[in-house]
């Protein structure tokens, strides 16, 4: 999978890496991919309803020893 954009957001909690994946969205093209890498287990969760919300669709979410993957692609 081709990733445009990776952020890091281990150590924080919810809301802050939705939070930061939504500012990282927005300064992508449709069609782009952003990979978010998070330590806070509810963020599978959190973003399956981010992505619900937003009509940006989650590809595909992984679990890496204590860390959360989540590649999404811009609407």
């Amino acid at each position: 999978m081709h990733i445009d954009k990776e952020i890091d957001t281990r150590g924080l909690n919810c809301p802050l890496p939705i939070l930061k994946a939504k500012k990282a969205l927005t300064d992508m093209q449709s069609g782009q991919v952003l990979k978010v890498v998070s330590t806070d287990p509810g963020s599978t969760r959190d973003f399956l309803a981010f992505a619900k919300q937003t009509g940006n669709e989650l590809l595909e979410q992984q679990t890496a020893g204590s860390d959360f993957i989540h590649f999404l692609k811009r609407r």
